[in-house]
C-alpha cells in the first residue's frame, strides 16, 4: 500500500527534478529515495519517472500520480493544522484568497494590515487575477475564499452578496472638456451608446468585466468599438491616463488616479450599469476557522469602505447577523485603519 510518506517522497522528486536534489532537500539519503519509487512502481504498476543524465522526467502516470500526491498531501497538511487550531489559543497558519483586480486595489492593503496587527501568526497569501481564474482556484480548493462578480457562473459556489457597484466611463482629465467635482466625478453623463463609440480599451471577453458591458450593450442593441484588449487593469489605466482611449471600470479600480487627478468618473446613463460583488467560498471545502475570520474582517472591512466612500456602491444587507458583533469601540477602530490605508 502507497503510503504518505512514500508520495511526500514522490513529490520532492518530482518538484526538484533531480533525485539529488531531492535527497539534499528530505535529508534522506538518495538510495533510499530510489527504494521506495520503485517501491510505488511496484504497487501500481506502472512506471512513474525516467532518469537521465539531465535528471528525472514524469512519465504520462507519473504526472498523473503527481497531481494526485498534491491534492492529497494538501488535504493531510489542512487537516493537521485545522485539528491543531482548534485547540491553540490564537490564530496561526497559512490563509489564501483571491480577489478580482479592481477589489484587490481598494481591499487587499486594508485587509492585510488588519490582519497582520490581530494576527501575528497568520500568513496571507493574496492573490488579484480575472473572475475566472478566483472562480477555477475555489472549486478546485486551491484558495480558501475569493470575491466575485458573475453569480451565474458560480452556481457551484457560495455567495454571499456585498454590494452592488455602478461602472463609470473612465476618461483622461484631459480630455474631458466637461466640468468636473472635487472628487473626480464628471457632472454630465453618457450614454451607454455614447461610451461604445468612444475607442473603448477593455479585457478579454474570458474577463468578468467584458461580460457584463457586453451584455448591456447587447441587450440595447449596441456594437461596442474596442480599439483594444487588454487584461492588465494597470495598463489599462496607463492608456487611458496618456488619453489613448476610454473605458468602462468600477470606482474601487481607479481611486488613486483620481485622487491624483489623473481619470475622471463619467457616470453611465440609459442604461446605469452595476455588478454585484460577491464574497464566495467552497461548500466542498469547509474553511478553517482562521479563514473564515480573515473572510469575516474582508467583508467588515469592505463595507467600512463603502460607508467611508473609498469604494462607491451600494451595501446589500447581510442575510444574517455577524457571529461576533463589532462595539462601538471596535467599529471606529476599524474605521480608522479602513481610513489609514486608503490614505
Amino acid at each position: 500500500m502507497v503510503d504518505i510518506r512514500q508520495l511526500r517522497y514522490f513529490v520532492a522528486i518530482a518538484d526538484q527534478q533531480s533525485m539529488s536534489l531531492a535527497s539534499e532537500k528530505l535529508g534522506v539519503a538518495q538510495p533510499s529515495l530510489s527504494h521506495h519509487v520503485m517501491r510505488v512502481e511496484e504497487e501500481l504498476g506502472v512506471r512513474l519517472l525516467v532518469r537521465s543524465t539531465r535528471g528525472v522526467t514524469l512519465t504520462d502516470s507519473g504526472r498523473r500520480l503527481y497531481g494526485h500526491a498534491r491534492e492529497i498531501l494538501r488535504s493531510v497538511e489542512e487537516a493537521i493544522a485545522d485539528v491543531r487550531e482548534q485547540g491553540a489559543d490564537e490564530l496561526a497558519g497559512p490563509v489564501s484568497f483571491a480577489f478580482p483586480s479592481s477589489v484587490s486595489n481598494v481591499l487587499t492593503v486594508p485587509l492585510a494590515e488588519t490582519v497582520r496587527n490581530e494576527y501575528p501568526k497568520l500568513t496571507l497569501r493574496a492573490m488579484d487575477a480575472m473572475s475566472g481564474h478566483v472562480q477555477a482556484w475555489l472549486a478546485d480548493g486551491a484558495i480558501d475564499f475569493g470575491m466575485l462578480y458573475d453569480s451565474n457562473a458560480a452556481r457551484e459556489l457560495t455567495l454571499r452578496p456585498l454590494l452592488v457597484e455602478p461602472l463609470y466611463l473612465i476618461a483622461a482629465r484631459d480630455c474631458w472638456r466637461g466640468e468636473v467635482t472635487a472628487n473626480g466625478v464628471a457632472l454630465d453623463t453618457v450614454s451607454l451608446r455614447e461610451c461604445a463609440a468612444m475607442g473603448l480599451i477593455l479585457p478579454h471577453r474570458a474577463h468578468g468585466l467584458r461580460e457584463t458591458v457586453e451584455r448591456l450593450a447587447q441587450a440595447q442593441g449596441v456594437g461596442l468599438d474596442v480599439v483594444l484588449e487588454m487584461d492588465s487593469l494597470s495598463r489599462i489605466k496607463t492608456m487611458v491616463a496618456r488619453g489613448s482611449g476610454y473605458s468602462i471600470l468600477a470606482h474601487a479600480a481607479v481611486h488613486e488616479e483620481l485622487d491624483r487627478g489623473e481619470l475622471i468618473l463619467v457616470p453611465i446613463r440609459e442604461p446605469s450599469m452595476r455588478r454585484t460583488v460577491y464574497l464566495a467560498t467552497n461548500p466542498l471545502r469547509p474553511p478553517r476557522r482562521a479563514a473564515q475570520e480573515v473572510a469575516r474582517l474582508a467583508e467588515e472591512i469592505a463595507r467600512e469602505l463603502v460607508r467611508k466612500g473609498y469604494w462607491r456602491g451600494d451595501l446589500v444587507a447581510p442575510a444574517v447577523a455577524p457571529t461576533e458583533p463589532q462595539g462601538c469601540d471596535a467599529r471606529r477602530a476599524l474605521a480608522a485603519k479602513v481610513r489609514r490605508a486608503a490614505e
